[in-house]
């Protein structure tokens, strides 16, 4: 594979959970960041978490990179690479954004290329699971803020997104959506984040088939049950469509942070619209 260049990547909902697992994972890859969420100091700690794995990333590939060159010069007991520096991570920028506010995505995606000059990829990842219960059990204010995080929110992000990606030199970009299983099938109570899901597939569907012609891909992930506060309530019993409640296993958020790096190193010739991944053993494909 031909080396990849670094990228220039906005991540919603940065500031925690699956979006934490995201940058950290594209630090690493080297790519230059801006991190957006409501909270400016849990997106500082995931900055300085994702400086200090991008470093340890560098310092690791120099090493190996000196390792092999005293291996081609018969010393196989050299390791110590000569410059721990000699890649340079990528940069990392703090945006505190609320993609519920008009305006606010657009200020996003310019700060973005103000510092970096271009935009290469958009992570929509910015949710809330406001909204629990049967319909009779959800009022107005519940509703309307499910909407407006889950899918306003993600619409307005890709707009500012997809106008920059149009108007730059060379254009194109990615546009990457985290659906949730939800996307696909309900959880039991959960109308309202499932909704929003469903109407998030015809999003991106959209803007895929928009993007042809443009250099504009759309990609949809959907995560089932990764370990972050959101699903801290898995390891209580969770309720199932028979009646019972059940115990559902968890799987590491790392994993979903490099395929979203996969995703983003991706050339613009190639397209996935959709990925699926979840803990192996959680009942989802009917919920049962």
């Amino acid at each position: 594979m031909h080396p990849v260049q670094p990228r220039v990547v906005v991540i919603t909902g940065a500031g925690s959970g699956l979006g934490r697992a995201m940058a950290l994972a594209l630090a690493r890859g080297g790519h230059a960041l801006a991190l957006a969420g409501r909270r400016r100091e849990a997106l500082e700690e995931t900055a300085a978490l994702a400086a200090a794995a991008a470093s340890e990333d560098t310092a690791r590939a120099a090493r190996d990179i000196d390792a092999a060159t005293a291996r081609d010069a018969g010393d196989p007991d050299a390791t110590e690479p000569t410059d721990p520096n000699a890649s340079e991570a990528g940069q990392i920028l703090v945006v505190p954004t609320d993609v519920t506010v008009a305006g606010d995505a657009d200020r996003l995606v310019e700060a973005a290329v103000t510092a970096y000059g271009r935009l290469d990829a958009l992570v929509n990842n910015a949710g809330t699971g406001v909204g629990g219960g049967t319909i009779d059990e959800i009022d107005d204010a519940a509703w309307e803020q499910a909407v407006a995080v889950n899918l306003t929110g993600y619409f307005r992000c890709a707009r500012a997104a997809w106008r920059q990606m149009r108007a730059q030199n060379p254009s194109g970009g990615r546009i990457i959506n985290n659906g949730s299983i939800a996307a696909q099938v309900p959880r039991v109570g959960g109308l309202a984040y499932a909704t929003t899901k469903h109407a998030v597939s015809g999003l991106t569907k959209s803007l895929e088939i928009d993007g042809r012609g443009l250099g504009i891909r759309c990609t949809q992930i959907d995560i089932g049950n990764a370990s972050t506060a959101m699903t801290a309530r898995m390891g209580e019993g969770i309720a199932q469509p028979d009646g019972s409640r059940r115990v559902e296993p968890t799987f590491d958020p790392g994993h979903v942070g490099e395929l979203v790096r996969y995703v983003v190193e991706l050339p613009l010739d190639v397209t996935m619209p959709f990925a699926t991944v979840a803990s192996a053993e959680m009942p989802w494909l009917a919920r049962g």
